[in-house]
């Protein structure tokens, strides 16, 4: 049986909502302390003659983000608010109460409608919201400016990002670490059926179109990722929308301590080791580190091949870093995104 997110409320983890929540899961405390049309990021392996979309490596530790990235840089993407209609999570399947929402969305310097991006969509954690890490187009946050910087010194590759919330009916919604949980198991429903529709049927994505089908296909050029509470989203995600996903980048929050259920999930969906990379990091100070490192040991002791750990996805599917006297704040939850960020696609 899946044990999730109760699992990280050991004594350290029931601090989730008191500590967590006035430091903000994921919220930007470092901030206030502190030849064809398309971007070509796929080739064909030959060491392995399976096809592989990131060629490179992770590195072996942590890079610190450059301190001249947290600068305006001289070429700047774009944010805009991207809109959409989706329905109130509880009652989803009933779709009784259509709910209005917003995304943030991050277009890089130079977008063109006649190349393909692909998209990477970042959650926020808790007591957020779809702000918190890039801001809006009248107010950017500093992440902001680190995505401009390293695509234009060539560190990231030019993609979408897409900051979207798993707030229901209030804004305050992710404050409350029980409903928080719901949400964020619920979230897949608005993710699929309304926000990547949303999405990639506005920008010019690798989907051809927004049916379940096109949505799928395109699945090697999308990517989820977040931090604590942004982080079990992301856990869910790859629970439940495998088929629309390639790459997931949980940190600081884990969803269960069960390998075989992390191993069922994959298995059930009939993809194999291959078809799926996730790449995790947390703090040693961090107090939702002991859970999550103790997820991502289950599943590297599942010995049936699901997950192999390496730095690359040629020869394996899930790898960890942690971060020496990282703690659950947002400038370290801005270095994880960084490292995966400059890794992804390249």
């Amino acid at each position: 049986m899946r044990r999730y997110g109760i699992d990280i409320l050991s004594a350290a983890l029931l601090c989730l909502a008191t500590v967590c929540f006035m430091v903000g899961c994921g919220q930007n405390n470092a901030e206030s302390d502190d030849g064809d049309n398309t971007v070509n990021v796929g080739r064909q392996s030959t060491d392995t003659m399976e096809e592989t979309v990131t060629e490179a490596s992770l590195p072996a530790e942590l890079s610190q983000i450059p301190a001249e990235y947290y600068r305006e840089a001289d070429q700047q993407g774009t944010l805009t608010e991207l809109e959409y209609d989706t329905y109130e999570s509880m009652s989803y399947e009933e779709q009784d109460q259509t709910l209005h929402k917003r995304a943030i969305v991050y277009l890089p310097y130079g977008y063109d409608e006649s190349q393909r991006y692909p998209v990477f969509y970042l959650m926020h954690g808790g007591w957020s919201d779809e702000t918190v890490y890039l801001g809006t187009p009248d107010q950017p946050r500093r992440f902001k400016n680190v995505l401009d910087y390293g695509i234009a010194d060539g560190k990231i590759r030019p993609m979408i990002v897409v900051c979207p919330t798993y707030n229901n009916e209030s804004e305050s919604d992710s404050g409350n670490y029980s409903l928080a949980l719901r949400l964020t198991d619920n979230y897949h429903n608005e993710l699929i059926n309304d926000l990547i529709p949303a999405v990639e049927g506005t920008y010019s994505t690798y989907a051809e179109d927004t049916s379940p089908e096109g949505l799928e296909a395109s699945r090697d050029y999308r990517a989820f990722c977040g931090f604590s509470m942004g982080s079990v989203t992301t856990w869910h995600t790859f629970e439940y929308c495998l088929d629309y996903f390639r790459y997931f980048m949980p940190s600081s929050g884990n969803l269960t301590s069960d390998g075989e259920y992390m191993a069922s999930i994959v298995k059930d969906s009939g993809h194999t080791w291959n078809d799926f990379f996730i790449f995790a990091a947390s703090g040693t100070d961090d107090f939702a580190y002991g859970a999550f490192k103790n997820q991502i040991e289950a599943m590297e002791a599942v010995d049936d091949g699901t997950f192999r750990y390496a730095d690359n996805e040629r020869e394996g599917n899930l790898y960890f870093l942690e971060q020496e006297g990282g703690t659950h704040s947002g400038e370290y939850a801005e270095e994880y995104f960084y490292n995966g960020l400059c890794w992804i696609w390249q």
